[in-house]
C-alpha cells in the first residue's frame, strides 16, 4: 500500500488514541471500513516503520514516533483547512475533503509559508487546535454546551464534530464560531435548548446539535 494509505491509518489510530490509548483491531477496522485481516496487515507494516507497537491478541499502541508523525499530518490538514477558508474563500463545510488530499503533500516549505501568510493561526475553521512544528498541541479548556444551565450567555469556540451535515445545518441557522448565544430555556423532555443570538429570537436547537458545541461563558 502507498504512503498515503499508511498515513490515513496512522491518523485514524491517532484520533482513536485520544479516547483510549489501547486500541483494538476491531475499532480500527470499523473506523477505516475494512476487514480485520486488512487492518491487521497494515498494522504489521506500521509496526515495522515504528509508528505503532502491536502483538497478536493485544491492543494497538501508538509509539512516540507515530504520535509525532500523526500530529504533523493533522497540522498539515488543519493548516490547509484554514488556508482554504481564509485565503481562498471556501466555506467551512467545504474544506475537509480538499484538506484530506493536501495533508499528504511533503513540502514543509509550503506549509511554513502557508502558516506565515495566515499569521500563525492557533485553530482551524472548526476551532480545532493546530499542532506546532514539533507536533505539540495545546487544547483549550472549553465547556460542552450541553453542560451549561439556562440563563447563561456563551460564545461558540469550537466543534466536537465538524461533519458536513452539521456545518450546513449551522450555515442555515447563521451560527458560526464566535456566535454568542443566550440560553433562554432548556426543555427537560429532550434537552433541546431555546436560544437568542444575533437578532434571532427563541431558536430551538436539538440536543444532537448542541452536544457538539464547545463554548466559553461570557
Amino acid at each position: 500500500m502507498n504512503s498515503q494509505t499508511k498515513e490515513n491509518y496512522l491518523k485514524s489510530i491517532y484520533f482513536l488514541s485520544k479516547k483510549n490509548k489501547e486500541i483494538s483491531l476491531t475499532e480500527l477496522s470499523d473506523l477505516m471500513n475494512v476487514s480485520k485481516p486488512t487492518a491487521n496487515n497494515m498494522i504489521k507494516k506500521l509496526t515495522l516503520i515504528g509508528w505503532v507497537s502491536y502483538e497478536k491478541y493485544k491492543p494497538i499502541l501508538l509509539t512516540d514516533k507515530g504520535e509525532k508523525e500523526a500530529s504533523l499530518i493533522v497540522r498539515k490538514h488543519r493548516l490547509s483547512e484554514i488556508f482554504l477558508s481564509k485565503i481562498m474563500g471556501f466555506g467551512w463545510e467545504e474544506v475537509h475533503d480538499i484538506a484530506e488530499d493536501m495533508e499528504h503533500l511533503k513540502s514543509e516549505k509550503l506549509f511554513d509559508r502557508m502558516n506565515e501568510l495566515l499569521g500563525f493561526p492557533k485553530v482551524d475553521p472548526h476551532g480545532s487546535p493546530i499542532p506546532n512544528k514539533s507536533g505539540e498541541i495545546y487544547e483549550e479548556s472549553y465547556i460542552n454546551f450541553s453542560k451549561i444551565e439556562h440563563g447563561n450567555n456563551v460564545r461558540l469556540c469550537a466543534l466536537e464534530n465538524s461533519s458536513k451535515e452539521l456545518l450546513v445545518y449551522l450555515n442555515n441557522k447563521n451560527i458560526r464560531l464566535g456566535t454568542e448565544l443566550f440560553i433562554k430555556h432548556i426543555e427537560p423532555f429532550d434537552n433541546s435548548v431555546v436560544v437568542n443570538y444575533d437578532g434571532y429570537k427563541s431558536v430551538t436547537l436539538s440536543y444532537e446539535v448542541i452536544k457538539n458545541f464547545l463554548v466559553e461563558k461570557i
